[in-house]
């Protein structure tokens, strides 16, 4: 199981001279229409980095290939994980190829949350913490915890 967090066509100009989707734009879609969607749920995306000079960076990752996408292909972003601790996030992504319902990639990573003004990492105000909590609490039979390779990082 996991949660819908948004679909994307795949577009031409992400596709390379071997016809499907150059590499680099698994970690686009995954960061905009993933991590993107994902801080924006807990108060951490754009709106916080402008706001109140707060925001998340993700610090390591990992990206899996499964089967190629060529133009015009839709995927679905989903979360299948997520975790956190006092200052980090813990996330695993999946990419659904939506012709044939098949993974087509998947994404992990760990983030800080970091304060943009001084540049320091940063605890999670007890707002976002709770709004955090609340989402595993609502979600947390939807996850996956196999195959992680970030759970030993987080301080719990």
């Amino acid at each position: 199981m996991s949660i819908n967090l948004s679909s994307q066509k795949i577009i031409k100009d992400w596709i390379d001279y071997n016809g499907h989707m150059n590499l680099s734009y698994y970690l686009l879609i995954f960061d905009k229409y993933g991590a993107d969607k994902l801080n924006n749920i807990f108060m951490m995306g754009e709106n916080s980095a402008k706001n109140t000079g707060m925001s998340t960076m993700i610090v390591e990752n990992n990206i899996t290939y499964k089967q190629e996408l060529k133009v015009d292909e839709e995927v679905e972003i989903n979360l299948v994980y997520f975790n956190h601790d006092k200052k980090r996030l813990h996330y695993k992504f999946e990419m659904i190829n939506k012709k044939d319902n098949k993974l087509s990639a998947t994404f992990e990573a760990l983030a800080l949350y970091v304060n943009l003004n001084n540049r320091k990492v940063s605890e999670f105000e007890e707002k976002k913490l709770d709004i955090m909590q609340s989402f595993i609490k609502e979600n947390k039979k939807k996850f996956n915890d196999q195959d992680l390779k970030y759970s030993s990082k987080l301080k719990i």
